[in-house]
Order: structure tokens, then C-alpha cells, then sequence
């Protein structure tokens, strides 16, 4: 029998991360992933794959950025700035100061070096211009400091994890669904998992990773710990996160850590399957141009501030506005100057929810918005706008003075033809987790790490609460997983 220096749970980009690590330390690797191979890769598969992380500005960045995704906006390209303190700033802000300072810190102080390292295994970056960055002037401007992704987005980034782990000699084996952690005393010394045709096994090694996500994909634990609303959120990713590992962790004695309650949600496309994320569309169901438009119920009323902030700074808190809504349904409105500017690999994606029309009432009766309610709401938001320049990659304190407030980007809505988007809350990942320390070791109850067990990516609580500034998730997942590979394998 093989003899593993390191047991990995979970095959997205935290397992990849923490089996590259390990790997690099000599250690013989086997990492196990519930899904088969064609359905495999976590929720990490279902994303765009953007990385948030500190850097100086383009020059930095170019050495990183894969030769074949340059092209000549390359030349007419500008990218602000991102310190170490803006990504500290935004960590606090957005959580309302409920982030662990100490994990914190770990994920800023990692989050560059991470990405550089991943480069080294092969994982290519490129320029999200289709996603955070608008040309005003002849110059494309991104915005929000989130800049780089990986080429592909999450299916690049699963298809190169990969395949650095397969030439490295890592061990995979899919459809292999952990039952049971195997246990001498206090020290984890293994796992027990089933194979798909029900087989029991049981393999060893002195250290093991949990990187299996959280329960987002369970409506029983979504009711449980979110609130019964919960239980109708559409699933935007991995259908297998289900929360059976975290529930493992949480028996071995973890300390429970971080926000249970809250999670990452989005404005998903309404007519999208409830249960698991389309493997071909993956990311492309978002709809995440709401702050050039407005968002209204059933009633035809507005709910939100669309431009409280740029987008990656409020997406994933709007999803569970939406859920609270009549029906948990929304519509993303926008007219005829609004709808060149919204992002075409979603709006122009297919299948679509949504309609055109050539009058706000044609656009009610289609959608099924109140129609009376739909042609106040817009008549008070159209003469409330304040007499500012637009620019949609700045926050351009072009503002709509009516209750809630849109605070910036604020068009009016009143040049036919007129557009509608139907969107739900689709839930991305759940927020609590189990307690870790610098090494990624899990912390018990007692406030010790638990001997042989570590934890990355969804299944670490402790750093977002209500909200999380986009692309930190990818981040916090190498950067945990990677320093539970280098610890796990050193012993």
C-alpha cells in the first residue's frame, strides 16, 4: 500500500494550492475530490478567476501577464495603484471591521508572492478588461483594484492546477467522497472515503488538508445557519459543496470561527437551474452591471443603492437584498444609452432572462413588474439626478437624490428601446468555517491546533463577514493552502 505524506480533501484551487506546496517540500501527495474528473475543480472551476492582491501599478504587473492575452490597449491602458493598505482598508471596510485581523494580515502580507508563485506552476494572467475596466477618452481605466485573472477564468485555472499537479507525481483521485477522518487519540492520521461504486477505503499519512468548501450547496444547512429564506437561493457553483467535511472538522473538535450567518451572493439570472452552476456558461448566469441601471422588485420599487460603491465592492452583499424581495426576484433595468456599456459576456450570453420593449409600461407587462409603481419610481429617479459628468470608471458623484439614494452613475432611464433583466440570489459561498493559525493548522476548542489537521480556501472562518472585496476569495485560498501544504509536509 501507498504510504502518503499528505492527504488533501478538495480539488479547487485551495487543494491544488495546498498539493503544490507540499509537493515542493518532497512530500508524496495524494489529494481526493468528491466530484468525477468531468464535473471536478470546486467552486474554483465556476468563477472568472480574478486574484485580488497589492501591486505598484502596470509596470509591475506586465512581467506577470501572459504574452498571447496582450494586445494594443496594452499601450492605452491605466492601472491605479493597489497598496498593501488599500487591500487592509477595503478587508475592514467591507466587512464592517469583522475580518481577524491576524488572517488578515496573513492574506495581504501572502496575497503578491501567492500569485507570482502560481505563475511558476504554470497558472498564465491576463487583464480582465471585459470585467473591471471602462474606455473613457481612449484610455481604459480599470477600477476597484482588482485587475488580473487567470487566462480562462476558473476552468483555465482548474485545467492548469491541474496539470502542475500531474507532472509533479501529486496523486488524484476523483469521485472519492470522504466519510470519516481517521483518528490516533487528539492527531488526525487519515481519511476514510467511498468510491462511486460504494467501496470504503481508508488511506493514511501523517497530515491532512480540508479543502473541500462549505455547505452553500445544501438548502437543509443553507435553512439552518443563513435562515429559511435561504433554502430557495440558486446554487451559482459546485453542486458538492454540502458542508459533509466542514461537519467532519467541527466532530474532530474544530472551533467553529467566523460569520455562520452571512455569505457571498450575487444577482444571478432568474431563470438559471436552482441546484449547481452551468459547466459551460460557469460565471457568465451573473449579472453584475446593475450600477449603470436600476433595480426594482415586483412592485416595480428600488431596494438598493446601485452606485454605493464600484461593483467588486458590493455584489456579493446584493444577492441576499434580492432573496429579501417579493418572490426573492429583481429586475436590472437600463434604456438604450445604458445597454452598450453593460458587460457582453453576460448580457449578450444565451439563454438570457429578460425582455425589450419600446415603452417602460410594455417592458412592466413583459416582466411582470407593477406598471405603476415601475413609471414612478422611474419618474422620481429620472428628475432627482444630480448635473455631474458620467464616467463609469470613477466614482463620479453623479447622484440620484431619492430614497435609497444611487449615489453615483446614475443615468436616467428614458431613451427607448428599453431593457430588463430578471435576477435571483445566487449563493457563491458561505462565510464560516473552522478556526486556523498562522500555518493553516485547525484550531480546536480549546484554542490548540488540533495535531495532523489543516483547512484552506471556504472552510476558513474568520476573514469575511456580510460582504468580501471580489477576487479575495481565489486569494485566501492559495495563500492558506499554500502555507498548509508547506507546513503539513514539514511536519
Amino acid at each position: 500500500m501507498t504510504q502518503y505524506d499528505v492527504i488533501v480533501v478538495g480539488g479547487g484551487n485551495a487543494g491544488f494550492s495546498a498539493a503544490h506546496a507540499a509537493r515542493e517540500q518532497g512530500a508524496r501527495v495524494l489529494l481526493l475530490e468528491k466530484g468525477a474528473q468531468d464535473v471536478s475543480g470546486g467552486n474554483s472551476f465556476y468563477t472568472a478567476g480574478a486574484f485580488r492582491f497589492p501591486f505598484a501599478g502596470l509596470d509591475e504587473l506586465r512581467p506577470l501577464l501572459d504574452p498571447e492575452s496582450l494586445d494594443d490597449r496594452i499601450d492605452a491602458t491605466d492601472v491605479p495603484a493597489y497598496t498593501a493598505e488599500d487591500f487592509h482598508a477595503d478587508m475592514k471596510r467591507v466587512t464592517d471591521g469583522r475580518c481577524d485581523p491576524v488572517l488578515t494580515e496573513l492574506l495581504v502580507g501572502d496575497a503578491a508572492g501567492a500569485v507570482q508563485w502560481l505563475a511558476t506552476k504554470g497558472i498564465r494572467w491576463r487583464l480582465m478588461y471585459e470585467r473591471q475596466a471602462f474606455e473613457t477618452d481612449g484610455t481604459w481605466r480599470f477600477f476597484g483594484g482588482l485587475v488580473v485573472g487567470t487566462v480562462g477564468g476558473g476552468k483555465g485555472l482548474i485545467a492548469e492546477h491541474t496539470a502542475a499537479a500531474a507532472a509533479s507525481g501529486v496523486e488524484i483521485r476523483y469521485e472519492a467522497a470522504v466519510t470519516s477522518l481517521v483518528r490516533d487519540g487528539e492527531r488526525v492520521t487519515g481519511v476514510r472515503y467511498r468510491d462511486s461504486s460504494g467501496t470504503e477505503h481508508v488511506v493514511t499519512a501523517p497530515a491532512v488538508v480540508l479543502a473541500a468548501g462549505g455547505f452553500e450547496a445544501d438548502p437543509v444547512r443553507r435553512a439552518r445557519h443563513l435562515g429559511p429564506e435561504w433554502r430557495r437561493a440558486k446554487v451559482r457553483g459546485n453542486p458538492l459543496n454540502t458542508g459533509e467535511v466542514l461537519d467532519l472538522a467541527l466532530e474532530a473538535g474544530a472551533q467553529p470561527y467566523g460569520d455562520w450567518t452571512s455569505c457571498h451572493s450575487i444577482a444571478w439570472d432568474a431563470g438559471a437551474a436552482d441546484q449547481g452552476g452551468n459547466r459551460i456558461l460557469t460565471n457568465q448566469l451573473s449579472r453584475q452591471s446593475y450600477p449603470i441601471g436600476i433595480v426594482v422588485n415586483r412592485d416595480g420599487r428600488r431596494f438598493v443603492d446601485e452606485g454605493a460603491d464600484y461593483r467588486n465592492y458590493t455584489y456579493a452583499k446584493y444577492g441576499r437584498e434580492i432573496l429579501r424581495q417579493p418572490e426573492g426576484i429583481a429586475f436590472q433595468l437600463f434604456d438604450a444609452k445604458s445597454r452598450p456599456l453593460l458587460r457582453t459576456e453576460e448580457y449578450d450570453s444565451s439563454p438570457i432572462t429578460g425582455a425589450r420593449a419600446d415603452t417602460l409600461a410594455e417592458l412592466a407587462a413583459e416582466l411582470g413588474i407593477d406598471q405603476a409603481g415601475l413609471e414612478e419610481t422611474v419618474a422620481r429617479f429620472n428628475a432627482s439626478i444630480a448635473d455631474v459628468p458620467f464616467d463609469p470608471a470613477v466614482k463620479d458623484g453623479r447622484a440620484s437624490a431619492v430614497q435609497p439614494p444611487k449615489s453615483n452613475w446614475a443615468l436616467a432611464l428614458d431613451t427607448p428601446p428599453y431593457y430588463g433583466y430578471a435576477v435571483t440570489c445566487g449563493i457563491t459561498f458561505t462565510f464560516g468555517g473552522v478556526r486556523v493559525d498562522e500555518h493553516a493548522r485547525v484550531v480546536s476548542e480549546a484554542g490548540t491546533p488540533i495535531p495532523g489537521l489543516y483547512a484552506a480556501g471556504e472552510l476558513v472562518g474568520g476573514l469575511f463577514s456580510g460582504n468580501y472585496p471580489g477576487g479575495s476569495g481565489l486569494t485566501s485560498g492559495t495563500v492558506f493552502g499554500r502555507r498548509a501544504g508547506t507546513h503539513a509536509a514539514r511536519g
